[in-house]
């Protein structure tokens, strides 16, 4: 039989069962997933939605008061392209928050980065809703004036400095009630009149905390870690806890017999893998006792395979 494609024995596989785990029932945050992707972009549509239409009644508001002859199209105009590109950004803004997160000790860093990166945001924001204006005034015969160019850039850079800020701290703050709805994971500590060991101590278990509340999770039921941005999550009986570490870190700490590298950004448990299916590329495919597929690359293919034929 191929070594590489070899399904655990039915010993093994019945060990990694949770039998001593009763059916949980499904929990707010579970009932939440299904959701969660609509929720998110509702949100979003219905903040710039309102955004767009009170913009454009105050702005009609300060047209009357100052008595200008605009026209009452132009206002909703000005706020829906602006609106409407925004909303088309948040994806990037999304992506690129979780390439620069912010952490204690980095935190100078990704200011300077989300400085750069508001003014690339800038930028896309301003040519999009010009794009749009002119193309909306070019349709009823008008004409939009956006001049001198350099000046309206900087202009705009200073209100929309302060819409990217706003934005990326919504982003956080949400991310930050999922993690704590979640449930958020962090290894124990030893107490502080124990010497620390000269080689770090494995962990047993890991502590988690969600909404106010404490439990422990057994570290040799954890079926698998993912890298995520500046945490790593621990994935157990079809949730995920987030640990604030790398996986540098994490990999030194758990029992090596058990846990194996095989991503860049993952780890298995041993006593989880249901299948490895090798690829034409050279990397491999690992299917899990709970269905879930995991991919392997080429560079940890060969430990992979030594740990399982010595377990």
């Amino acid at each position: 039989m191929n070594d590489d494609v070899s399904p655990i024995p039915a010993a093994a596989s019945a060990a990694t069962i949770p039998t001593a785990h009763p059916a949980v029932p499904p929990s707010a945050w579970d009932r939440y997933q299904p959701w969660r992707r609509t929720a998110e972009i509702l949100g979003w549509v219905i903040l710039f939605g309102v955004n767009a239409v009170a913009g454009s009644l105050t702005t009609l508001m300060d047209i009357r008061r100052a008595g200008l002859d605009i026209p009452n199209w132009a206002p909703p105009v000005w706020e829906g392209s602006s609106c409407l590109v925004a909303l088309a950004l948040v994806p990037a803004l999304v992506w690129y928050t979780r390439q620069v997160p912010f952490h204690v000790d980095t935190w100078r860093r990704a200011l300077s980065l989300h400085l750069l990166g508001s003014v690339a945001w800038s930028v896309a924001h301003v040519t999009g809703m010009v794009a749009i204006r002119k193309a909306v005034y070019a349709s009823l015969g008008e004409s939009y004036d956006f001049s001198p160019w350099a000046t309206e850039y900087v202009y705009e850079y200073l209100k929309d400095v302060r819409s990217y800020t706003y934005m990326v701290l919504w982003i956080e703050a949400y991310r930050l009630l999922l993690r704590r709805w979640q449930g958020e994971a962090s290894v124990l500590t030893v107490a502080d009149d124990v010497p620390e060991p000269v080689v770090p101590e494995r962990p047993e278990r890991f502590l988690v905390r969600k909404l106010g509340k404490e439990f422990l999770i057994a570290a040799a039921e954890v079926e698998w870690l993912q890298a995520s941005s500046n945490y790593v999550n621990l994935h157990l009986r079809g949730r995920d806890y987030p640990l604030r570490t790398t996986m540098a870190s994490i990999e030194t700490q758990l029992d090596p017999a058990r846990f194996v590298r095989v991503h860049r950004s993952y780890m298995v448990n041993l006593d989880c893998v249901g299948e490895i299916e090798p690829l034409e590329s050279g990397d491999a495919r690992i299917t899990m006792s709970d269905g879930t597929r995991i991919p392997c690359s080429r560079r940890y293919r060969g430990a992979l395979r030594q740990e399982r034929r010595a377990a």
